[in-house]
């Protein structure tokens, strides 16, 4: 188990805090997506703290968890929770230095830069792919060595990565595989950086991805209870699943929610009154959330 000690909080302040974070690093990089992050909050929380096993001083841990974030630019997401569950990077220091020359906290995650990174993503529904890679991986491993393989793999992915030719030829793959142990949480917004999505895509994702033979449901992905609900059934499921979260991207803004400007600055007043200070991981994660450890 992780030996970090922490005091159990609140999904919402946590979540806050993933906001806060993603907010100011954007802010201060004058660049970045902002939106994906904050929408996804309330989703990310709730996968890290109540399901996800991973321990952050062994993450290299072989039967942990793996987390796939596919819509790549959201990657302050990604460095939020890292900083807030205890991984040693990125420090504050590091977000601050979001998007800068050198910075392992790159526009889109980079694999190798900082551990709990599973593997780069930036071209849109790549991540999905290799997160049906990872758990075909899991499969063969959990084959030849039962006891000592007993993962998941887990994916935040967007209606970009949805759209996307290499996603589809993916996760019918993974449906005709029924890789049981992939769970992909779609951040279905409703908006791209040019609008909302019906100007360009109105596949029903649902019926496909059950064309496709995967277990799918829908829910709200600013309730942590229905969240959690879902994560849950999934996890029962003989099939890969598809949980479709409906989210308000750039939700707490202010002037920004639900709109197509959250995906990218500038941001005229990004700023929005979440009950969380600023550069809100300076509160280090011994006071966020519990961390899963090796059998969590």
């Amino acid at each position: 188990m992780s030996d970090i000690q922490s005091t159990a909080v609140s999904d919402e302040m946590m979540a806050n805090a993933i906001r806060a974070l993603s907010m100011d690093a954007v802010q201060k990089a004058n660049s970045g997506h902002p939106g994906m992050p904050m929408g996804m909050a309330d989703v990310a929380t709730v996968l890290f703290t109540q399901f996800l096993r991973f321990d952050p001083k062994r993450p290299d841990w072989p039967d942990r968890d793996r987390f796939v974030l596919s819509a790549g630019h959201g990657s302050m997401l990604l460095y939020s929770l890292l900083h807030l569950t205890g991984y040693d990077r990125p420090g504050i220091d590091d977000l601050k230095n979001f998007r800068q020359l050198h910075s392992p906290t790159a526009g889109h995650p980079e694999y190798g830069e900082m551990p709990g990174i599973e593997t780069t993503t930036g071209p849109l529904g790549q991540g999905l792919a290799n997160a049906v890679g990872m758990a075909l991986a899991e499969r063969m491993e959990a084959a030849r060595t039962p006891d000592l393989c007993d993962h998941r793999t887990f994916v935040i992915a967007g209606d970009g990565c949805l759209q996307e030719g290499i996603s589809h030829e993916a996760a019918s793959l993974a449906g005709h595989l029924k890789l049981g142990r992939l769970i992909v949480l779609y951040d279905d917004n409703g908006i791209s950086i040019d609008g909302p999505t019906d100007l360009s895509f109105t596949d029903d994702s649902r019926m496909r991805f059950e064309a496709y033979g995967w277990h799918t449901s829908g829910v709200d992905g600013h309730d942590p209870e229905a969240i959690a609900a879902a994560i849950d059934e999934a996890i029962r499921e003989d099939r890969p699943s598809l949980i479709a979260c409906r989210t308000t991207i750039g939700f707490g803004s202010p002037n920004k929610s639900g709109k197509a400007p959250a995906t990218a600055p500038p941001w005229e007043m990004m700023k929005s009154p979440l009950p969380v200070p600023n550069w809100a991981g300076t509160i280090r994660p011994s006071s966020f959330p519990k961390i899963s450890g090796p059998h969590g």
